[in-house]
């Protein structure tokens, strides 16, 4: 079964070479980058005149191509048709399609999201894995995804890689015992 993989930037925080080298490798097993329609609007259209303009002296650059081939799902039920290319919309409940998705063959799957976006998946227990950079002395309880990353999602600690900028990676996998209990309700 693919594995749907969150990867959230959280405000405040600076880049360097070492995150933009994570970003990319973090692409590596990944076919799909799934987005919500607020996130879509701006992501696909940003990064794909970083792809066509690269710049030399932006750290950026380097992710334009990546995240503009790799084919995007975006959900949306109100968007009228599909502007982007190497896009599909999705449309319906999003529990149910994106269960259907990790079940087809293919490699992971990486989702990057606005926070109702992303609040609605935590909500759902659907991701498998959580790559959070966040700047420790700027992030704020009040972010909406932070409401459901609480005692009662049940989450390990891989792993937790500062970088020279200040920033810190911290990536869970969903427990193996939630796992379980989510498989159980779902067959």
């Amino acid at each position: 079964m693919r594995k749907l993989k969150l990867q959230m930037n959280f405000s405040g925080i600076d880049w360097d070479n070492d995150m933009v080298d994570f970003c990319i490798d973090n692409l590596k097993n990944v076919d799909s980058i799934l987005l919500g329609r607020n996130t879509a609007e701006g992501f696909i259209p940003y990064w794909a005149e970083v792809a066509k303009n690269p710049d030399p002296h932006d750290i950026h650059s380097r992710l334009g191509k990546p995240l503009t081939d790799i084919p995007k799902i975006v959900f949306s039920n109100t968007l009228g048709g599909n502007q982007w290319n190497n896009t599909i919309i999705v449309r319906g409940d999003i529990a149910e399609e994106i269960k259907n998705l990790k079940e087809n063959k293919g490699s992971d799957i990486i989702v990057y999201g606005g926070n109702s976006f992303v609040s609605s998946l935590v909500e759902h227990k659907l991701i498998d894995e959580y790559y959070l950079l966040v700047n420790p002395l700027a992030i704020s309880s009040d972010d909406p995804i932070l409401k459901f990353i609480n005692a009662s999602l049940q989450l390990t600690l891989k792993e937790c890689k500062p970088f020279p900028c200040g920033t810190v990676l911290l990536y869970y996998i969903a427990s193996p015992v939630a796992n379980a209990e989510r498989m159980k309700r779902e067959h």
